[in-house]
């Protein structure tokens, strides 16, 4: 077998991502195929060959196509193939145990996290079959979560400082037309369409921006500059209406993933009331080494160097963040 044809077998076993790092606290990794049935396993499928004596089931392969499925989702199935990248792995494991590589410590420590991440997902799913989630569950979260909310039809002008925002507002004061100015004077991308951003809700928008607009009655603009990350904002609202909720069937999917985490914290936390949990030594952050640290200097000056250069980066970056808003 070619080399590279191996190390892709290996990285969709989930192997290759974990040879050089153990799995940090809280993370969980898929599980490594060890591609053997041993004596003592529960799963009585077909065999489908034996590599020096362990039996490779028609279980342990359709696992195994699913992680790799999951994992390289273009690549073609061929069963044959993937049976000789099961043999490869189980072969490459047997070696391993020879080596007693399984004793060392990185790699004990990652069979031993991925044992954990295995049957605390098994637990996690034993836990929600014996409480499903009723439709009635479900709409019952629909109602008090999906009420309908306002949308709100807006332009704004989006300058640098608050100074010229201010002079803005004099000019509109003085019956300037808004969408004149906008085309005249706004940083941002709707400004060439003189400031229109379209219908949006509340949540499409920043806080303080959205919150400005819905203060404003029809056909008024604010008083007072409006600052967020972007700039400086004047704003008019051209209409609002009332917004619907999607329909119950469009979200109930979604609906269920909430609850469903909802009832895993719970599960959870009746672990944790009954368990018991002693921090001996918490955590520490790990601390830069000097050569870290002299290095870090260096970058600090560079970055002093190019100030300049990084205000226009931050320009650009605003601009395109504001135009994901519209």
């Amino acid at each position: 077998m070619k080399l590279h044809t191996l190390a892709l077998m290996l990285g969709a076993a989930g192997i290759l991502s974990a040879c050089d790092q153990t799995p940090s606290a809280g993370q969980s990794q898929a599980p490594t195929v060890a591609a053997v049935v041993e004596a003592s396993s529960p799963d009585t499928s077909a065999v489908l060959a034996t590599v020096n004596g362990q039996p490779i089931t028609v279980n342990l392969v359709t696992l195994y196509t699913k992680q790799r499925q999951t994992r390289r989702p273009n690549d073609p199935t061929d069963n044959a193939a993937i049976l000789e990248e099961v043999i490869s792995l189980e072969l490459a494991r047997q070696d391993g145990l020879k080596q007693g590589v399984e004793k060392e410590i990185g790699v004990a420590l990652q069979i031993d996290q991925q044992q954990r991440a295995v049957i605390a997902t098994a637990a996690i799913q034993h836990y929600l079959t014996r409480n499903p989630i009723t439709d009635d569950d479900l709409k019952k979260l629909y109602a008090e979560k999906m009420t309908g909310g306002k949308e709100f039809k807006a332009r704004h002008i989006l300058v640098k400082t608050k100074e010229e925002a201010d002079k803005l507002i004099v000019e509109l004061d003085d019956g300037a037309d808004f969408s004149e100015l906008a085309k005249e004077h706004s940083t941002g991308p709707s400004g060439k369409n003189g400031g229109d951003l379209g219908w949006f809700s509340a949540t499409q928008m920043v806080a303080p921006f959205s919150e400005a607009a819905s203060k404003l009655d029809k056909d008024a603009y604010t008083s007072e500059p409006v600052e967020t990350q972007f700039g400086w904002h004047v704003i008019i609202l051209d209409d609002m209406r009332d917004s619907s909720p999607p329909p119950f069937e469009q979200i109930k999917t979604q609906l269920k993933s909430v609850m469903q985490g909802q009832e895993v914290q719970k599960y959870i936390q009746q672990l944790r009331e009954n368990a018991q949990i002693e921090i001996v030594s918490p955590p520490v952050a790990d601390t830069a080494t000097d050569e870290d640290e002299n290095e870090d200097e260096d970058e600090d000056e560079d970055e002093d160097e190019d100030e300049d250069e990084d205000e226009d980066e931050d320009e650009d970056e605003a601009d395109s963040s504001e135009n994901e808003e519209e």
